[in-house]
């Protein structure tokens, strides 16, 4: 289990020597709107493709290359915030975490741009950054599952498919067996970030999302799973498989989808 996945801006301010902010939101924003000092602007843009490796992941060159521009280190310990609840910022996270940076040294900011916005010090100035040589390297352990595993866990007991789109798209079509489990379920509209511990738990419970069960997480292209998969990390959920092909990949292999 790791400790410090989704931080408080107390954490941050208490660290900043010891961390490197990662924005994600797109460059006009980070230069024209602002964004927290010393962060380094990595747009979520530029780091999803289609003609990447599995899913959406940008490829190896182009993941070493822009860490490498934004000044980040193998080992660093990356912090990383958006203004849209955390969700680019946690699919910038995961990307990470596939890639071989140390899971232990990546953290999601609780809360996002406007949350801090509105206490706390922000700024137009510019970063500097010192390019770095940024290599990917294998990870330890890997949540990425293929169509098969996923194929495979529909009728597996121990086994809970998690679909984190939006009741709608849910009921329009999904995996056989799966539940649905919006994302936007977990975050607090009015904090912008995480709701309490107690809260995310009943929400979870009530989906029947459980510790002792694996979890088997998918949406349309692996976004929104992205903030889901980091919110069961930071509550010690250990078994959550990743299903970077989402429904994307499920329907063009052919796999059955049922409707509510």
């Amino acid at each position: 289990m790791y400790e410090n996945v989704v931080v408080s801006p107390d954490w941050v301010e208490s660290r900043r020597d010891e961390i490197r902010l990662v924005d994600v939101r797109d460059a006009w924003e980070f230069d024209g709107i602002g964004h927290l000092p010393g962060a380094v602007n990595v747009p979520f843009d530029e780091f999803r493709s289609s003609e990447g490796d599995e899913g959406m992941l940008p490829g190896a060159d182009a993941w070493e290359s822009l860490l490498s521009g934004a000044g980040v280190g193998p080992d660093d310990h990356l912090v990383a915030y958006d203004d849209t609840h955390g969700v680019f910022a946690a699919r910038f996270l995961v990307t990470a975490e596939l890639y071989g940076h140390p899971p232990d040294r990546l953290h999601l900011l609780d809360g996002d741009y406007s949350a801090w916005n509105r206490d706390r010090e922000t700024t137009t100035d510019v970063s500097a950054v010192t390019a770095t040589a940024y290599e990917v390297r294998d990870p330890e352990r890997s949540p990425l599952v293929d169509y098969e595993f996923v194929r495979d866990s529909l009728d597996d007991p121990d086994c809970v498919v998690v679909d984190t789109r939006e009741d709608w798209e849910f009921e329009e079509g999904h995996l056989p067996g799966a539940v649905n489990l919006d994302w936007r379920e977990l975050v607090d509209d009015e904090t912008r970030g995480l709701k309490s511990a107690d809260e995310l738990e009943a929400a979870l419970a009530d989906a029947g999302i459980a510790p002792d069960r694996r979890v088997v997480l998918y949406c349309n292209t692996a976004r929104r799973i992205s903030h889901t998969y980091v919110v069961l990390r930071s509550l010690g959920y250990e078994d959550v498989a990743f299903y970077e092909g989402s429904l994307t990949e499920w329907e063009d292999r052919g796999g059955p989808v049922e409707t509510a």
